[in-house]
């Protein structure tokens, strides 16, 4: 019993290193897409007052799918979103960018069926915060391995407190609850595309 629980703390020391040493390239993936949401924010408010926003609208262009994660409604919005996004980000980039472009993937998926059937537009990064979340809460459950339910821990322990704003009723008046809920949905999707047996 003793030399199983040596090996497991072995094997979840080894795998952290392997995950560390991953993440130390890929800091600047998000950092990169941080900043193509920042620009644009930039530009909005000191060119456009505030006016330029690049929403996933109703019956709008397809384009709005792809630029909505990058828009947002002022530096509050941006700001919120960024300070969530990052950590969040690099956990899942603990596992690799496989598994990252697999959640952006995944929730640009679960935002079709919401950009062609929901009467509201929506932008922001939250929906990207959301599907990371839901990627980081099954992945461990999928996997059963050592730190993929580390990783699945840390991101229910510090971040679970806002998964009751997926349902409408417990959502802050004016928050996209449809966009967070179809980008959780898009990461467990990415989760059950990826996880290893």
């Amino acid at each position: 019993m003793a030399d199983e629980m040596a090996d497991n703390t072995v094997s979840l020391a080894r795998r952290l290193d392997q995950g560390l040493a991953r993440l130390g390239g890929n800091l600047v993936i998000p950092l990169a897409l941080l900043a193509v949401a920042w620009g644009q924010e930039l530009v909005d408010q000191l060119v456009f007052g505030g006016r330029w926003n690049l929403p996933m609208l109703p019956g709008g262009s397809f384009v709005g799918v792809l630029t909505a994660p990058f828009s947002h409604s002022g530096f509050q919005h941006l700001i919120g979103n960024s300070l969530v996004f990052l950590p969040l980000s690099w956990l899942v980039l603990l596992r690799g960018r496989r598994d990252y472009l697999a959640v952006w993937l995944g929730v640009y998926l679960a935002a079709i069926p919401v950009w062609l059937w929901w009467p509201v537009g929506s932008h922001g990064l939250s929906g990207v915060v959301y599907g990371l979340l839901g990627y980081l809460l099954v992945i461990g459950w999928l996997e059963k391995r050592p730190l993929s339910i580390l990783l699945s821990l840390v991101a229910l322990v510090g971040y679970g407190g806002v998964l009751p704003s997926l349902i409408p009723l417990f959502s802050p008046a004016g928050v996209s609850w449809i966009g967070h809920l179809s980008g959780f949905a898009g990461g467990v999707l990415a989760a059950l595309a990826v996880f290893r047996e």
